[in-house]
């Protein structure tokens, strides 16, 4: 069989999923999450796939290896790689495969590797324990791929550990590894969610071209749209287990045929009205304020203002001291310069310094839900801790507020309430982790990342809940964002951060019309456009030595 998507003519197929079906067992009963879905990949060619929460995107690449996540179980369909089918072969026969012929690149590198093993170390055990090069050979292979890579010092970058080298450098050195053996599949579930614009342009690259390179079969599974648009030949469309369409990668974005995909597109479009600038005071000041960790300085000099009932984005790469500005803000980094004022008065530098009626005016929202909430706690016990902590509610009055807060936050408590976070999608866990920041009544919210995680479908509706709230209790948000599409569908001011320093600030029409500060402009270049040949632009037009630092 010939075919050819994008100008690309692929001849051979590789993997075949036919009449694939797969349940997950929920409580006391099965439920189908993938419904009879048949897919054909061939080799060379690298596969889109995209959807909304739930969809089934992670659970069908992961099936493309004939792996089943925990909890479920395959009933129906077959899986062809190369002609044998992983459904239905043994697990031993599959862990040959694993690793060797077909390879995983998950979204987190973090977690992915073993944060007490150099990262040559881990490279080189994939080879050797997989027979394919000696030790000495396959050291010399990790930093010829680190290079190709674009790694930073190929030589040396391997004899680091996983925390020494930034996010990005850490997710190509993930890709690295998954290609020790030279695999003819690739799986890549979600793997630029996390970083920032200048970072993921360097992976995107760095992932592209190894594909290229070694004419490696991927399957890349996204919530972004923009982003399956550099990498994909193909496009499918997910949709509650279901395939919606499927096209090539030109014709799925100029003309989608479903009224389902059109939608995923009319949403990453969408920005928010601008609002006239806040007359109102400020509740939060930051005047002139330095920060270090250890002998490090990770803040210089940094002041800014959030009026009432104001949002004020935060933007800047990987490094840039976002983080730490909140954590200074929340006094879990005393500052060694500077001061914090709220409401008009200078607040201790340490949180255990500072009284319980300001910890509960300031909250926050943190990027990832999982690790936010306790797994073993039911929703009502997640939102009641702080009723309980703050405002002394109990009994009846504590189980009434719990129902009205999830009430605003759209999740009926009359099924919510009784839930564990393992029981609720991404979007609806990071709800609930509004809701528990709403328990304490705030009148300012810090949210961390709080949608870079989301795709498209779910992060709308959670920034509208946060605009809703908003106009509602009249809050605060100091929003830290590495997604300039989100801070325009938030924010009313932008602060922009480099190497701990404030660079430009502004409200949203000032700082994002040109002329720019030129990190500004790097950072509004760099945000990937629906077209797939910006990536190949974008890369010519930048210096070289912009793509190669990490």
């Amino acid at each position: 069989m010939n075919i050819e998507n994008n100008g690309k003519a692929f001849d051979q197929t590789l993997l075949k999923i036919s009449g694939l079906c797969i349940e997950a067992n929920r409580g006391d009963a099965w439920h189908s999450i993938v419904k009879g879905i048949d897919l054909e990949l061939h080799r060379g060619e690298v596969l889109g796939l995209i959807g909304e929460s739930g969809a089934g995107k992670s659970t069908l690449g992961l099936a493309a290896m004939g792996y089943e996540k925990p909890g479920c179980r395959i009933t129906a369909g077959s899986i062809l790689f190369d002609g044998v089918d992983l459904a239905r072969l043994p697990r031993e026969r599959k862990r040959q495969l694993w690793g060797s012929r077909i390879a995983y690149v998950a979204q987190s590198a973090a977690a992915s590797f073993n944060p007490a093993h150099r990262l040559i170390d881990q490279y080189v055990e994939t080879a050797v324990q997989h027979r394919v090069l000696p030790e000495c050979k396959a050291q010399g292979d990790a930093v010829e791929m680190y290079r190709r890579m674009r790694l930073p010092d190929p030589e040396q970058i391997g004899l680091r550990y996983p925390h020494q080298v930034s996010g990005g450098q850490l997710q190509r050195a993930m890709t690295a590894m998954a290609m020790a053996c030279r695999p003819d599949l690739i799986i890549f579930d979600e793997p630029t969610t996390a970083l920032d614009v200048t970072t993921q342009i360097e992976v995107l690259a760095a992932i592209r071209d190894l594909v290229q390179q070694f004419g490696t079969a991927a399957i890349y599974v996204t919530h972004d749209l923009a982003v399956v648009a550099q990498m994909a030949d193909r496009i499918m469309v997910l949709r509650n287990g279901e395939t919606v369409e499927q096209a090539d990668t030109r014709t799925m974005l100029a003309a989608p045929r479903e009224p389902y995909t059109r939608s995923l597109w009319a949403v990453r479009s969408m920005q928010r009205e601008t609002k006239p600038r806040s007359t109102e005071a400020a509740l939060v000041k930051v005047e002139g304020v330095h920060a270090m960790y250890g002998q490090t300085r990770v803040l210089e000099d940094v002041s800014l203002e959030i009026p009432r009932g104001a949002t004020l984005a935060v933007v800047g790469e990987s490094g840039s001291g976002k983080s730490t500005l909140a954590r200074v803000l929340t006094g879990l980094l005393p500052p060694t310069q500077g001061r914090v004022l709220f409401q008009g008065q200078a607040l201790p530098g340490a949180c255990h310094q500072r009284s319980k009626t300001v910890l509960r005016h300031m909250q926050m929202v943190y990027q990832m839900p999982d690790t936010a909430l306790n797994p073993r706690q039911r929703v009502r016990d997640i939102i009641g801790r702080p009723l309980e902590l703050y405002l002394g509610l109990k009994g009846r009055a504590r189980e009434e507020r719990i129902s009205e807060l999830l009430e605003q936050i759209e999740l009926p408590s009359s099924r919510f309430i009784d839930c564990f976070p393992g029981e609720l999608s991404g979007g609806q866990k990071q709800r609930i982790c509004i809701a528990r920041a709403l328990a304490a009544e705030p009148e300012f919210i810090i949210c961390d990342e709080v949608t870079s995680a989301l795709d498209q479908v779910v992060a709308k509706g959670i920034l509208q809940l946060l605009d809703r709230l908003q106009e509602q209790l009249g809050l605060s948000y100091l929003f830290i964002t590495h997604d300039l599409a989100t801070v325009r569908s938030i924010a009313d001011e932008v602060v922009v951060m480099l190497q701990g320093k404030v660079v430009e600030q502004g409200s949203i029409r000032e700082v994002f019309t040109p002329p720019h500060h030129a990190y500004t402009e790097r950072l509004l270049a760099s945000v990937p456009e629906m077209d797939p040949g910006w990536l190949t632009r974008r890369l010519a037009q930048a210096p070289q030595q912009a793509l190669i630092n990490g």
